[in-house]
């Protein structure tokens, strides 16, 4: 007898301890297996998922993010397996998820000298401590705050508790700036989609004077997204975007900053019009909605002639949202 025929023999096998592994883990094998391809092509080649039905492909976009913690735990299944294939194989989409989270996860530098900070928050029209979420806005002493859903009487209280640190402040609809610096000239910005009849007013621009210099200040709440039986319906907040985006086009000056509630990541295609034009926060994951347990940040700030180091979130208010923070280095030569 050959000494393979010896192995294949079930007593000898057993005898040298040597197991076939059974058909149902070879099967959860190649499960694990095909779902690391899978979610490896899914991040990497996310941009080609068609965004018809359903806006499929904003809606993969919005939880790019999470494909990082399902791909660990793909990992820890097949490490309790011994499924080496597919263990293998999963190393693809931890590796093209820490090429695309991880930079942002990593701390920042220290501040810069022509630094601006900005404080952006949905503060919700049935916040029931306007007062409160003030002051601990104000607290961040932050050089910008831009405020979305102010409705009366909330409006008027957020005037009051942030007169005293921030004198300059500028409303139009249902958007506020206020600053610590003075402004110029600010003016309300027609975004509202088509279809939209009723008063609507939810976007404004401000000249701010910095101590380095003039900045166009953006303050905008782009239209919610619904996720139901038909998909993620995004269509009026995609328009919004892309009369946003027109805007910031023709923007003169070489210095923006953009904060407001756009009800998307900034992976989400939906957003290109205002994300091929102003730069991403380079630190910080901030996860800002919903403020039980946020799962995407949907509230941001954004910068052209200039970069944001950083965001982060601060401690929550009486709001659904969680408010954040950003450095923004202003460029020299713009």
């Amino acid at each position: 007898m050959t000494v393979a025929g010896r192995e294949g023999n079930p007593a000898t096998r057993r005898r040298r301890g040597l197991r076939r592994p059974p058909e149902g883990g070879r099967r959860r094998g190649r499960l694990l297996a095909g779902l690391g391809v899978t979610t490896a092509a899914l991040l990497a080649l996310h941009r080609f998922v068609p965004n018809t039905p359903g806006r499929l492909g904003s809606l993969l976009e919005t939880f790019l993010f999470w494909f990082g913690p399902l791909t660990a735990l793909l990992l820890l299944c097949a490490a309790v397996r011994r499924a080496r294939t597919a263990l293998l194989l999963l190393l693809l989409p931890a590796g093209v998820w820490a090429v695309t989270f991880g930079p942002p996860l990593l701390s920042a530098g220290p501040p810069g000298p022509r630094e601006l900070t900005v404080v952006q928050h949905n503060v919700a029209d049935d916040n029931a401590d306007p007062a409160g979420t003030a002051r601990a806005l104000a607290d961040s002493g932050a050089d910008l705050i831009a405020l979305q859903e102010l409705i009366a009487p909330a409006s008027a209280v957020y005037r009051r508790e942030l007169a005293s640190r921030y004198p300059h402040h500028a409303v139009r609809g249902t958007v506020g700036l206020w600053s610590r610096h003075p402004l110029g000239a600010a003016r309300a910005l027609d975004i509202r989609p088509r279809d939209v009849t009723e008063p609507w007013q939810r976007a404004l621009r401000a000249e701010v004077r910095t101590p380095y210099g003039e900045v166009a200040a953006y303050v905008v709440h782009l239209p919610s997204v619904r996720l139901g039986p038909g998909g993620l319906a995004s269509a009026r907040r995609d328009e919004s975007a892309r009369l946003l985006g027109g805007i910031l086009a023709e923007e003169p000056s070489g210095r923006v900053v953009l904060a407001g509630d756009l009800n998307g990541t900034v992976e989400d295609r939906g957003l290109a019009p205002l994300t091929s034009r102003l730069a991403a926060p380079d630190r910080g994951l901030a996860l800002s909605y919903p403020a039980a347990l946020p799962v995407a940040r949907i509230d941001h700030v954004l910068a052209r002639g200039g970069r944001v180091p950083a965001i982060r979130v601060l401690p929550a208010t009486g709001s659904d949202h969680l408010p954040v923070l950003a450095r923004v280095a202003l460029d020299t030569d713009t």
